[in-house]
Parts: structure tokens; C-alpha cells; sequence
């Protein structure tokens, strides 16, 4: 299957008003700027795929994981302060391994060390206080600034991250890391 056909097999819904009200907008692929579709959005329904929101445009701000499911009124559920401005969608893809380096500093700096799977304390387990910046080599995954993958998370495909910072988050200290796996079909 080609990357479009593997693209259209996700889709979400977004709905101006809570309960699925209102103006909707369809998107089965990132948007960095919902407001040439929408005024707000206050509801969404992921019908297939997962996908990540934002409350700011530009994929910046506050980041929210959702996958399959009806979010009446996600902000009161997920204790986001704004609409959702922009959305990312997670390519259901990869197959293969995963595999990234984290660092205690930003620019690479610091301890490293090699991730190949979830770890829900990296205080623990890699005697590490704080992760700063990481280069994610295969797969998609997502970091969480508590411990048990909770708290406030972002979103990281394969690249570079030199700083967390620039990635707007208000977080530089993150402490548990989870893979992206295919549970989203």
C-alpha cells in the first residue's frame, strides 16, 4: 500500500462546539492551523489512526495523544486551557524497531543512553535526573514529563531534538518514554 493509501486509512473529526456540534472539519492528515477551518474547537471524533492535538498553532503548546475514540469535551477530560489549534497525524506504518538516544543535556550533552523500549522511570533506570534533548534513529514515541507515563507528554517522530525548549514545551524535564505502537488501527 502507498503512503497516501496508508494516510487515508486514518481520519479525524473536529467539532466547534462540544458535544459534536457545530461547524466540523475532516482531516486525515497534519494541520498546523485549524483556524481557516474552524473559529474553535471544543469536540473530536478520531474514527481511525491516532493523532496528536495542540493548543497552539504550528504544532506548539500543549500536546495531547489521542487515538480511536469520541471526545465530547476533551478539554474539561484532559485539562486543556484553549482549543485545539493544530493536529499531527501519527503514520501507522512502522513495522520495525524502535530505537532512540536520550541525553541529560540539551545538545546531546550529558549521559546517553540508548532506548529500544517503554520505560516508565528514567530517573530508575538510568540514573539520569533530568532528559533534555534526544535523536529518535526508528519509530514514534511519546515522553512524558512524570514518571508512569503521565503528566504533560510530547510527541517525538525520527529527527533530532536538541532542545526540548524549542519545541514548546514549558518542560525540559522529562521522566518516562513510550513507544507509538500499532494500537491505533
Amino acid at each position: 500500500m502507498t503512503s497516501t493509501g496508508m494516510n487515508m486509512m486514518s481520519r479525524i473529526v473536529f467539532f466547534e462546539e462540544r458535544n459534536f456540534q457545530g461547524r466540523s472539519y475532516e482531516c486525515s492528515s497534519d494541520c498546523p492551523d485549524m483556524s481557516s477551518y474552524l473559529n474553535r474547537c471544543h469536540s473530536c471524533r478520531v474514527e481511525r489512526g491516532c493523532f496528536i492535538v495542540y493548543d497552539r498553532t504550528n504544532f506548539m503548546g500543549n500536546q495531547h495523544f489521542m487515538r480511536r475514540g469520541e471526545y465530547a469535551d476533551y478539554m474539561s477530560m484532559m485539562g486543556m486551557s484553549d482549543c485545539i489549534r493544530s493536529c499531527r497525524m501519527i503514520p501507522m506504518q512502522h513495522r520495525g524497531s524502535f530505537r532512540m538516544r536520550i541525553y541529560e543535556r540539551e545538545n546531546f550533552g550529558g549521559q546517553m543512553h540508548e532506548v529500544m523500549e517503554d520505560c516508565d522511570n528514567i530517573m530508575d533506570r538510568y540514573r539520569m535526573s533530568q532528559c533534555m534533548s534526544s535523536n529518535v534513529m526508528e519509530g514514534h514515541w511519546l515522553m512524558y514529563e512524570q514518571p508512569n507515563f503521565r503528566g504533560r507528554m510530547i510527541y517525538m517522530r525520527p529527527g533530532e531534538y536538541r532542545n526540548f525548549m524549542n519545541m514548546g514545551s514549558s518542560s525540559v524535564r522529562f521522566m518516562s518514554i513510550k513507544r507509538i505502537t500499532d494500537s491505533c488501527q
